[in-house]
């Protein structure tokens, strides 16, 4: 995530940030102006030292510790524009659940904020419509039998279920060495689900099926038939050529749910690495144009733009964190119908939200 500035001292914030270490007052996200303001012990906007009188309202959920975003009318709202999807949280009465919330809640403000950022749709649970986005995080079920009835993540018309285990590092870091996934973050969980909502809005109820199964295939094979023989045999030797990951190659809808949650990674990643200055070019033989600051990655005119400016940021956190003894920040490789599947990722973003608007 870029970086923001404290609204009372001006010090650097980052975006999950409950207190400027700086001047030490409480900080809050205003999401429809996309900045971090202070508050005064009076709950005031202060700015550059100053209270004013603009009064600040903090969503319901920060008095759990779990959000930091502020509530545009606190008479009509008492949970901010993330927290407003939650159908269930997790049981606070386990121990180490509030903390397990607090990462679901963080990875999921990354992606509501590039959501906002296109200004795709964002139909809350109780909002008008045929289409809602709402969350649940759920535990396992330990039965009386000594039996465990499990919580599978996905998602269903809208509703995103993620298992609460996920966010505990030990278990995710497991089920990824017994998945053999390259990949498995909190954050990428969501991103992907949020993919198959998106498929529902964006190309079912968009009228872009055909153009969907030209590119990613016929969504209408069995999906379980097809999940099962992925998991019994694995995916195909070549799958790499392809795909952007071997779970991708399971299912069309699978492989654009991945493919969505890739091109979230690439945009917010470059963005990243821009606000924080980083400018390079890997090799003149890679023919790669240097990733410059004028750049806005949610405004870029391609995902062939987006892409070559990504790989070489990507080649250096790589680079970086092997240097460190540490897994690849970004272990994908991007074939050209991947590339593919990207463009048609966002002609979508492009054509149903205006790309760059405030958060």
């Amino acid at each position: 995530m870029k970086p923001y500035t404290c609204s009372n001292c001006g010090n650097l914030v980052h975006f999950d940030n409950e207190v400027c270490v700086q001047c030490g007052l409480r900080l809050g996200y205003r999401c429809w102006s996309d900045d971090m303001v202070a508050l005064d012990p009076a709950g005031q906007v202060a700015v550059d030292g100053q209270s004013t009188a603009q009064s600040a309202f903090l969503c319901e959920n920060a008095a759990q510790g779990v959000c930091n975003w502020l509530v545009e009318d606190a008479g009509a709202a008492r949970l901010c524009r993330a927290c407003r999807h939650n159908v269930v949280i997790p049981d606070l009465a386990v121990e180490g659940n509030v903390e397990r919330w607090a990462r679901m809640e963080q990875a999921k403000r990354y992606v509501i904020y590039s959501l906002r950022r296109w200004d795709l749709p964002l139909p809350g649970p109780d909002d008008a419509g045929n289409r809602h986005l709402s969350f649940s995080f759920l535990a396992d079920v330990q039965n009386l039998d000594g039996g465990v009835e499990p919580v599978m993540t996905g998602h269903d018309s809208g509703h995103i279920t993620i298992n609460v285990a996920e966010a505990d590092d030990a278990e995710r870091e497991r089920i990824r060495t017994e998945m053999k996934e390259p990949y498995r973050t909190l954050v990428g969980h969501f991103r992907h689900e949020l993919g198959h909502f998106y498929w529902d809005v964006l190309v079912d109820d968009g009228g872009r099926l055909e153009q969907f199964r030209s590119i990613f295939g016929d969504e209408r094979q069995d999906y379980g038939q097809a999940l099962m023989a992925h998991y019994e045999h694995g995916a195909a030797a070549d799958w790499p050529n392809r795909f952007v990951s071997a779970y991708a190659s399971a299912h069309p809808w699978e492989d654009f749910a991945e493919t969505w949650a890739h091109y979230i990674h690439m945009t917010d990643g470059l963005e990243t690495a821009l606000s924080f200055g980083l400018r390079l070019t890997v090799g003149a033989s890679l023919s790669q144009p240097r990733t410059d600051g004028s750049f806005d990655p949610y405004r870029a005119a391609s995902a062939e733009d987006l892409t070559r400016r990504w790989i070489p940021v990507s080649i250096a956190l790589n680079s970086i964190n092997r240097s460190m003894g540490q897994p690849d920040v970004y272990p994908f490789v991007l074939s050209p119908p991947v590339i593919e599947k990207l463009e048609f990722i966002h002609s979508l973003v492009q054509r149903n939200g205006r790309p760059g608007s405030a958060a």
